[in-house]
């Protein structure tokens, strides 16, 4: 029974912005690269659509820096959105350099 109880709160325990935050499209001069709106053409930010087991995609990005020997994994909750992380991103990114996904 307590299956049953995670699956339902799963599907309610998140409520995405509306309209989203921010869009993945195609970068214009190379097809194959993904980009995220909201951020200037940074070539240090790879962004990807992964598929969960349960059939949705979702979106994660790698941060690069220049000079970072270490990642940091950044896992937001559920009730952030990866659009309102950009600034933390690029604020975290460059004061500890280190690379973030």
């Amino acid at each position: 029974m307590g299956n049953v109880t995670a699956s339902v709160a799963a599907k309610f325990a998140f409520f995405p912005p509306d309209p989203p935050t921010y869009e993945v499209f195609k970068d214009e001069e190379e097809s194959s690269r993904l980009c995220f709106s909201g951020i200037t053409a940074d070539k240090n930010v790879n962004v990807h659509l992964l598929d969960t087991k349960g059939g949705n995609k979702i979106v994660a990005t790698f941060w690069k820096h220049p000079n970072g020997r270490f990642t940091l994994l950044y896992s937001h909750g559920n009730a952030a959105d990866l659009g309102q992380m950009v600034d933390l991103f690029v604020e975290l990114r460059a004061h500890l350099c280190v690379n973030i996904m």
